[in-house]
């Protein structure tokens, strides 16, 4: 299959790329620049440098394509997280960049899109189990991941295939928020976005990427990216700590990521998240719980 994935050199793109190769599909890639043109060709992909908000040259390079795969995005680092400006090129990629996306990919007449969502936007369900039949609410950052899944949803109305793949949290070698909590858990710090009992569903990077994999051979519709076991923030904090050898000691930020207002709000909720429905397809995680994932992150 001819596959064009964009956010290719991101953090879930990284493993995306090496994994559609290995598998036989030809791949070319959105490169910004020729060091991430580099990057791409040493994976075995064709790097292709075109605007994700041009939708007149996103056709041109959609052309004889079977499937794009949508994965970019701009998640800022930890440190500049809580800035409310921090997010604005996040937002206009997963609004207007995922416009132009299923805009020039009916024009191209690809036949499948796969479109990267988030597991965050599903309403707090305390222990309760949550699959892609809860409706859900978007806090203040999701709403762009909403539009974002609705543009697919109108590839799909439009005649096409349309996946979107809620993902949990990353985990995973080279990712930024990966290092800072290693770093922290290394002091003794674990962690914790809110209550430590509310729960939170994770998915190893490795894992995410075969499921986009996976995603060119399912029906249309939403799938639930997550690993098997969700876990707690205390338990998620203490699987890290496991992993690099040392018992966290203080949780933070804790209950006081409430004085992070709005923008924390995508954070604070208990989801514990079912990925019943991918599996049925076949797809299954090579990391069933943060347990073993967090090690196979620090051995490596």
């Amino acid at each position: 299959m001819k596959v064009f994935v964009t956010g290719a050199t991101g953090a879930i793109g990284r493993f995306v790329v090496p994994e559609l190769v290995k598998v036989g599909h030809v791949v070319t890639a959105l490169a910004r620049t020729d060091e991430k043109a580099t990057q791409l060709e040493r994976q075995g992909a064709r790097p292709a440098r075109v605007s994700l908000f041009d939708a007149a040259a996103l056709k041109e390079v959609f052309a004889g394509v079977d499937a794009v795969c949508n994965l970019a995005t701009a998640i800022p680092p930890v440190a500049k997280g809580a800035r409310a400006s921090a997010w604005v090129e996040n937002a206009r990629i997963r609004t207007e960049g995922s416009a132009a996306v299923a805009d020039a990919a009916v024009s191209a007449g690809v036949g499948r899109m796969v479109q990267e969502s988030i597991t965050f936007n599903y309403p707090d369900r305390g222990d309760a189990w949550i699959d892609e039949s809860v409706p859900i609410e978007p806090p203040a950052l999701g709403e762009s991941v909403a539009v974002a899944e609705a543009n697919a949803g109108r590839f799909t109305d439009a005649g096409g295939t349309g996946v979107v793949l809620r993902f949990g949290v990353f985990y995973g070698r080279g990712s930024d928020h990966t290092e800072t909590m290693l770093k922290a858990s290394r002091r003794h710090v674990g962690a914790v976005v809110g209550k430590p009992s509310a729960y939170m569903s994770l998915i190893h990077l490795h894992d995410a990427a075969t499921a986009v994999v996976a995603a060119l051979d399912v029906p249309a519709g939403t799938y639930n990216v997550v690993d098997d076991e969700p876990l707690t923030k205390r338990d998620a904090a203490r699987a890290i700590g496991a992993a690099v050898g040392k018992r966290p000691w203080v949780l933070l930020p804790g209950r006081l990521a409430v004085l992070g207002g709005k923008n924390a709000e995508i954070l604070l909720r208990s989801q514990r998240v079912s990925n019943d429905k991918l599996k049925a397809t076949g797809w299954a995680p090579a990391y069933a719980s943060a347990w073993d994932g967090w090690k196979a992150v620090v051995d490596a």
